[in-house]
């Protein structure tokens, strides 16, 4: 990847880590180029480094998704890793980190800003959710039937299809612990903030939501409170 790069670094160095040339290229163009085809027309939505990846529940801001993918990506090693080293199974990592880069590629396309500020559905997504608009569009650039399942799969038992394959698990399971995890640290974030100012939290990140909960744990509510009013400067 010469001259401007199309890929954020962070995703790149996943990239990288796919030995399958044919494969990795293929996963690099859809980054590259996370647009979608319906009757003519070409749909694009956020750049993959500016979306959320999620209207309420998880990684809900600018830049969630990059994060998310990123996040989803180091446990899904973790878990190959465990199915070779402890249980001496056997896993196709290239099949796993190209759904793990692939699963939510296409919720930019979903969203859009409201005019509150606050995100909300686009036009297409009000038709189409992600899970469709990906599956679709891997099945039309080509990619390879496991691919095409572990993407397919990632919601495990609450989505369309659930896994039959061990890749399209750890996919799955990967995914399913960042969304929790994220999730949950923000929960208990914004509830911590209407505890410490009796104010909701509108936005907020990730990474302000793991120090607002670590304050409280270390030093009480009335650090959570400063560390608020210091944010809002």
């Amino acid at each position: 990847m010469k001259g401007k790069k199309l890929v954020s670094p962070k995703l790149e160095r996943i990239l990288k880590k796919i030995k399958d040339e044919k494969l990795r290229k293929k996963v690099a163009e859809v980054l590259e180029n996370p647009t979608v085809e319906i009757e003519g027309k070409t749909f694009q939505g956020f750049s993959l480094e500016d979306s959320p990846a999620a209207l309420r529940h998880h990684h809900a801001y600018k830049g969630g998704l990059v994060e998310h993918i990123v996040a989803t990506a180091e446990i899904a090693l973790t878990l190959c890793k465990i199915v070779k080293k402890v249980y001496g199974g056997k896993v196709n990592r290239d099949v796993i980190l190209a759904g793990v880069l692939l699963h939510d590629v296409f919720k930019p396309v979903t969203y859009v800003v409201g005019e509150n500020g606050s995100y909300r559905s686009s036009p297409i997504g009000e038709k189409l959710d992600h899970l469709s608009l990906v599956v679709s569009e891997l099945m039309r650039r080509g990619f390879p039937l496991e691919v095409v399942h572990a993407v397919c799969a990632h919601h495990g038992e609450y989505g369309m299809m659930k896994p039959k394959t061990l890749e399209a698990l750890v996919c799955f399971l990967a995914d399913y612990t960042d969304s929790q995890l994220n999730g949950e640290v923000l929960r208990a974030a914004r509830h911590l903030a209407r505890e410490a100012t009796g104010e909701e939290l509108e936005e907020i990140t990730a990474k302000e939501a793991f120090e607002i909960v670590h304050l409280k744990a270390a030093e009480g509510l009335e650090e959570v409170r400063k560390f608020l009013e210091k944010r809002r400067g």
